[in-house]
């Protein structure tokens, strides 16, 4: 029997659990949400939340009590002088669990992501919008170009717009083109398409 035993065991030895414990925490605290399992998400929650707590009380006990813990200088500083004053007048509950639908791609393990709450997260930068072909005309607004112009299927592509190459080719009509490789000028002209000087 389990009789007070509690946590998971997650599958590993009692060092590397807190090895890993101690690892998906500082990610938490470095970018504010990690993605991971359900089971190591609900075993990191009490720890992450205890630090904050002894983040919040500022004193120099705790901050060596949260070095001891996290073995990382770096992110214990960042953790009492950032993260803990967010959240001074919280009284607990500083982390949530969001279930995912999808779910990981080697073992279809279930996913959740362990986040921070009340944290702004870096926006990531938007597609320009040619990229992603997403210009469009509006409705409303009258099309400048007539669309009887040209016949759909010459020299345009999937989305109308016009190849360079059949344009360039539709542009040049016989009239002002020289003479084609191979033939000859018509009589009284030169090869530039000029007529001889006549003296």
């Amino acid at each position: 029997m389990r009789h007070l035993n509690r946590g998971r065991k997650l599958n590993r030895t009692s060092s590397h659990r807190r090895a890993m414990l101690r690892n998906l925490v500082s990610s938490l605290f470095v970018h504010g949400r990690v993605v991971t399992t359900p089971a190591k998400a609900k075993e990191a929650r009490p720890f992450a939340e205890k630090l904050i707590t002894l983040a919040k009380k500022g004193t120099l006990h705790a901050r060596r009590r949260a070095i001891s813990l996290l073995d990382n200088t770096r992110i214990v500083s960042s953790l009492f002088d950032e993260i803990a004053p967010r959240y001074q007048e919280r009284p607990g509950g500083y982390s949530r669990i969001l279930h995912l639908t999808r779910t990981r791609v080697g073992d279809s393990a279930p996913q959740v992501i362990f986040e921070l709450v009340e944290t702004e997260l870096p926006e990531k930068k938007a597609k320009p919008a040619a990229a992603t072909g997403a210009e469009t005309p509006a409705a409303d607004e009258p099309s400048s170009a007539p669309a009887a112009e040209a016949p759909a299927g010459e020299g345009e592509g999937a989305a109308g717009q016009t190849d360079p190459a059949a344009a360039a080719d539709k542009a040049s009509t016989p009239d002002d083109a020289g003479p084609a490789e191979g033939a000859s000028a018509p009589a009284g002209e030169d090869e530039a398409g000029d007529k001889p000087e006549e003296s």
